[in-house]
């Protein structure tokens, strides 16, 4: 992502408000079968909706620390086949480097107070 602050990063806010951010509550955590760096998660986003997503997080986040967390969810992503299996939304993140080694660091972002399970994030 750029630092730059130009017209062409911007969006309106009729494009943002096309987004549908929820609180997810994560119910089942497992390896992908075929990706060393993806886990599948099952995830709970309200109104008695589960979803499968696929996340580029393993080895980030052990399946413990997952478990029953509320995570941001992108819920109207086209679904996606990745190495076989259908990811049906994107879990939200922050990612950056440190270090000397410029290892990269993926954080899944999450509710800072207890939020019901579906409520909308803006």
């Amino acid at each position: 992502m750029s630092d730059e602050n130009t017209a062409d990063n911007n969006i309106m806010i009729e494009d943002f408000m096309k987004l549908d951010l929820r609180v997810g509550k994560v119910l089942e955590v497992a390896d992908h079968p075929n990706a060393d760096k993806l886990l599948v998660l099952k995830v709970d986003i309200g109104g008695g909706e589960c979803r499968q997503l696929i996340a580029g997080i393993r080895g980030h986040c052990s399946h413990e620390q997952l478990l029953g967390t509320q995570i941001i969810v992108l819920a109207n992503l086209a679904p996606r086949k990745m190495r076989g299996l259908e990811s049906q939304g994107m879990l939200l993140a922050a990612t950056w480097t440190e270090g000397q080694d410029q290892a990269r660091k993926v954080v899944p972002l999450t509710t800072s107070s207890p939020a019901p399970t579906g409520a909308e994030v803006s």
